[in-house]
């Protein structure tokens, strides 16, 4: 994919069941956004899901705090949602934008998959509100709770000191509550045993 870049938004597939799943992604796109590159882990249940059924939905989101508890596995209740109506997936009702997917091709050789899909279908729900610098800090805080065991205890505590700053000047409730969230999720994974 030539000009591709990385966007940061939210996935849906469904579940063995048939039920909703929900879990942050990064996909490389395309900038038309026809084509996603899924990279999720085998072990993670969106890979186990889109090899199962072959289809998902992407969402565009400016709605931060529910990217920092979808990263780290404490959503509670999966936000409103609807049915999509090319694929059966699921399309979360407050998204700003979402790209139903079809998969079309698997590459699960190695420990991280590549999962080559075309955009089929897409939709905007509401306009994207934008990122101030505090709704960036909350991703990337987000994404380094994900790296805990991955990177070292001292990288993600000077990370998250940097990351505070922009919060701290720009940030509006909903960030704030993201980032204390993530704060507070990674003190307790980061603290000595005793």
């Amino acid at each position: 994919m030539s000009d591709a870049l990385i966007l940061e938004g939210l996935v849906t597939s469904r579940s063995a069941d048939g039920s909703p799943h929900l879990a942050p992604m990064g996909p490389r796109v395309d900038r038309d956004i026809t084509r996603l590159v899924l990279r999720p882990y085998r072990t993670s249940e969106t890979y186990q899901n889109l090899k199962r059924h072959g289809e998902g939905v992407f969402h565009v989101t400016d709605d931060v705090e529910l990217i920092a508890r979808a990263a780290v596995g404490r959503l509670g209740e999966l936000p409103p949602h609807m049915p999509a109506k090319s694929i059966a997936g699921f399309i979360l009702s407050d998204a700003c934008r979402w790209f139903a997917f079809r998969v079309q091709q698997i590459d699960d050789s190695a420990d991280r998959t590549t999962i080559d899909c075309s955009v089929i279908d897409r939709g905007t729900i509401r306009d994207f509100l934008g990122f101030n610098r505090a709704k960036h800090a909350v991703v990337e805080a987000a994404i380094l709770a994900t790296r805990l065991g991955i990177l070292p205890a001292e990288q993600i505590h000077a990370e998250m000191e940097r990351l505070a700053i922009p919060v701290e000047k720009t940030a509006g409730d909903q960030e704030l509550r993201a980032f204390e969230f993530l704060q507070r999720y990674i003190e307790n994974h980061l603290k000595p045993e005793t």
